[in-house]
Formats: C-alpha cells, sequence, structure tokens
C-alpha cells in the first residue's frame, strides 16, 4: 500500500494510501468513528463508518486508548473543514501497540498546570501546541545555516569545554578535567575569532551553557547560539548583517511554516513588518526613550527586561541599539573611537515585549588594549594566550554576534516563555527529564 506522511496527502486526492502514526483524540457517533491520527508531520481526521469497515474493526475504533500507535488505510478525499483541507475515508486499521489507558495529558478544557506539563515533557511534545513550536524552531535553524552557507561562510565547530570564561566568571559551571579544571562553553565567539582570521568569515552554532541563578521567562541554563565572525568587518558593517540575517529568518517561517503560525493562532501580520532596515537607537538615546516612558534608569547600567520593554513600545519592527557602555560590557569589545566610555557593541531587540535575541560587537584588534582589558576585568592571562596569539600574528578589526534560537523560537511563534522553545530546557533547579 503507498503509504505516505500527513502533510503530502493532498498531493494524493482520491488515492487509497496507507497513514501510520498515533491516535490524537477521537469522537464515535453512532455508527461513524471520526478518528484524528497524527504522524508527526501533521493531524488527519480518518472516518470510519461501521458498513464500510465492519464490525470488528468498528469495535477497534471504539477501544482505542488515546496514543496508541497504529497504522490506517482509506481513501484521501477533499474537505476544507479538516485540518489541511483533506480527511481519509478509512477502510482498514491495524493497532501496532495499545496505549495505556491513563495518558497523562488528555485532550481536554482544563489545562494542567505548567509544573506537571514539565515533569511530562516527554510526552507533552505531542500536542499540537508545542509540535508547531519545535516544527517552527528546526525551520529556523535551517534558515540559519541557510543564510551563513550561501553567503560564502565556513561552519566551524568550537568545543563545549573551555579553559576560560568569555562572557563573566560568575556564570561558569565547573567541570572536572583529569586533573584540570575546565569549563561548560558560554560561548563559541573566541574560537570563531580565531578561526576567522584563517578563513575570513564564519560560524558556530552549537549549545551554550550559562550557570546564572535566573528564573525569568527569558533564560535557561543549557541554549542554543549561533555566533557568525568576520574579518574586515566593523559596527556598521555588523548591524547591516544582523538585519539581513533576521529578516531572512522571519521571511522563511512565514513562507514554510504557515500551517504551525496558524496552529499558535500567531498573528503573522506582525512578522510581516520585518524588514530592513531597522531602527538605530544610540544608547544615550535608548535611556532617554526608556526614562520618558515613565522607568527609572541611570545611564551606566546595561538594560533588564523592563527597559527593553519600555524602550520598544513605540517600534512595530526590531531595534538595533547600539554603543553601549563599555564598563557593563564583555573584555573583548572595541571601545568607540569617538568616546572610549561606550563599546562598538550592538544588541538587536525583537517588538512585542520579547527583548534581546542577538547581542554583538566590534572585536579589540589591539593586542596592548586587550591585554589591558583582560587585566582590569581580573582574567588570568594564560588561559587567553592563544587568543592573544590572534592580536600578535596578523590582527585585523573584526565583528561578529550570537543570536539565542530559543528566544527568537519565542519571538517569532510568539511563546511566552523560551521552556517551551526546546525540546527538553535547562532550568534552576529543573533537570528532568
Amino acid at each position: 500500500m503507498n503509504h505516505v506522511y500527513v502533510e503530502e496527502l493532498g498531493k494524493h486526492t482520491g488515492s487509497e494510501v496507507t497513514i501510520r502514526g498515533w491516535l490524537y483524540n477521537k469522537r464515535i457517533k453512532g455508527k461513524i468513528a471520526f478518528l484524528l491520527v497524527r504522524d508527526g508531520t501533521g493531524i488527519v481526521q480518518c472516518v470510519a463508518s461501521k458498513a464500510d469497515v465492519g464490525e470488528a474493526a468498528f469495535a477497534t475504533c471504539d477501544k482505542l486508548s488515546q496514543e496508541s500507535s497504529l497504522a490506517v488505510t482509506g481513501t484521501v478525499r477533499a474537505d476544507e473543514r479538516s485540518p489541511g483541507g483533506v480527511e481519509i475515508g478509512l477502510k482498514k486499521i491495524e493497532v501496532i501497540a495499545e496505549a495505556a489507558p491513563d495518558y497523562p495529558i488528555q485532550i481536554q478544557d482544563v489545562v494542567p498546570e505548567i509544573g506537571f506539563l514539565m515533569q511530562h515533557r516527554h510526552l507533552w511534545l505531542r500536542s499540537r501546541k508545542q509540535w508547531a513550536i519545535l516544527r517552527v524552531r528546526a525551520e529556523i535553524i535551517r534558515a540559519i545555516r541557510d543564510f551563513f552557507d550561501q553567503r560564502g561562510f565556513t561552519l566551524v565547530d568550537s568545543p563545549i569545554l573551555t579553559p576560560a570564561a568569555c562572557e563573566g566568571t560568575t556564570t561558569l559551571f565547573n567541570v572536572d578535567y583529569f586533573d584540570d579544571k575546565a569549563y561548560l562553553t558560554q560561548s563559541g565567539q573566541l574560537y570563531a575569532e580565531a578561526a576567522a582570521m584563517a578563513m575570513g568569515k564564519v560560524y558556530c552554532f552549537g549549545p551554550t551553557f550559562r550557570a546564572e541563578k535566573s528564573k525569568t521567562r527569558k533564560h535557561l541554563t543549557e541554549f542554543w547560539m549561533v555566533e557568525p565572525e568576520v574579518a574586515f568587518l566593523d559596527l556598521n558593517g555588523l548591524m547591516e548583517l544582523m538585519e539581513q540575517f533576521v529578516s531572512h529568518i522571519v521571511a522563511r517561517c512565514l513562507e514554510r511554516r504557515k500551517e504551525e503560525l496558524k496552529v499558535l493562532e500567531r498573528d503573522t501580520t506582525k512578522l510581516e513588518k520585518v524588514r530592513p532596515p531597522f531602527p538605530r537607537v544610540h544608547y544615550n538615546d535608548a535611556v532617554e526613550k526608556i526614562r520618558k516612558k515613565g522607568v527609572e534608569f541611570p545611564w551606566g547600567e546595561d538594560f533588564g527586561a523592563p527597559h527593553e520593554e519600555a524602550l520598544m513600545t513605540d517600534y512595530d519592527r526590531p531595534v538595533l541599539v547600539h554603543r553601549f557602555p563599555a564598563a557593563v560590557k564583555a573584555f573583548y569589545m572595541q571601545p568607540d573611537p569617538e568616546d572610549a566610555k561606550h563599546a562598538m557593541a550592538c544588541d538587536c531587540l525583537a517588538p512585542e515585549g520579547y527583548g534581546e535575541i542577538i547581542g554583538g560587537s566590534q572585536r579589540i584588534h589591539d593586542l596592548k588594549l586587550l591585554e589591558q582589558r583582560i587585566a582590569e576585568h581580573q582574567l588570568p592571562i594564560e588561559p587567553f594566550e592563544w587568543y592573544l596569539d590572534l592580536r600578535r600574528y596578523g590582527t585585523v578589526p573584526h565583528s561578529g554576534f550570537g543570536l539565542g534560537v530559543e528566544r527568537t523560537v519565542a519571538w517569532i511563534t510568539g511563546t511566552e516563555h523560551i521552556r517551551e522553545c526546546v525540546p527538553f530546557p535547562r532550568m534552576l533547579y529543573k533537570i528532568y527529564p
């Protein structure tokens, strides 16, 4: 029999096919059974009449428990009221494994507590909303790779275990490394800089770890980040790369994940406005805008969620805030040649309250200045000797940024908490399952 996936059914109208998947929900009405079957690519309604399938098969439909695995065979027919615009007129059903009757997450009007759902994350992934979020996530990751691959960037894999801090010593996970000390990586950036000096423009993509004791909806202790690094690129060029990159990701999701965004009830008219150029706001101007919104904010601090939200109320697309105070940024950021109190740094803030999705900067390329900054941040010099070599041997101005995948997924899908934007989230005191 012609086995097809649910997302392909529209191409098989009038044909007899077999779908293999799981029972998402069912409804029995007299001598007709309506089975919703999901296969990972979508959900299709299968209609079984007792006259067509016989007494035994109809009895099987009646007793099937939610999430039983099965194979169904029938004819595809158009139906505008059904998900995907088609349904299957059932002729045969084969039960592969009947699920236990006490499936913890029932289809119901009363939504379980989030703590319960997180404890059953391995099953919660099967719900329509979680399925749709992770399908969008997969599209975002595909779009990320395509963007850089098509523009001549080389993918480099940075190590997970590192000998030194990149973003600050207070958020490191310590790891015993034989007779030495190591840390889970906070960022692949320093290694991407080395690769950029060899290949011009590169990106690394992988998990990163921050030991922040934070319980906000925007924080995870393990998250995925993509980090491009480009030789001979200044801050202005970096901001152009940011807006092109973000616009590309959003456009791809609008093009290829319409059904998933519909499941999530996402207002896509807001995403359609995400096109370059993005507004560019100097840090000093951003501070004034925040204060005018009635939010107290002393000059010289980094933004928190309330400040980002206050600033973004006037914008319907991402904003590039640049030239943050050097004192609150990482040691490797180039000072502004016009005012050394500022760093040549830029954050990309998403609208609708989602805040920072990208942080980046032009890097310090002068050896003595970088040595000075390492000392000012009270970091040991020895673990950074290899990083300083990049300035000793053929240094050039260069820039890069990091985009957090989960925050980007949350914004594009309209999801409130990023714990739903990764298959198995790791948070403060949360490591199961």
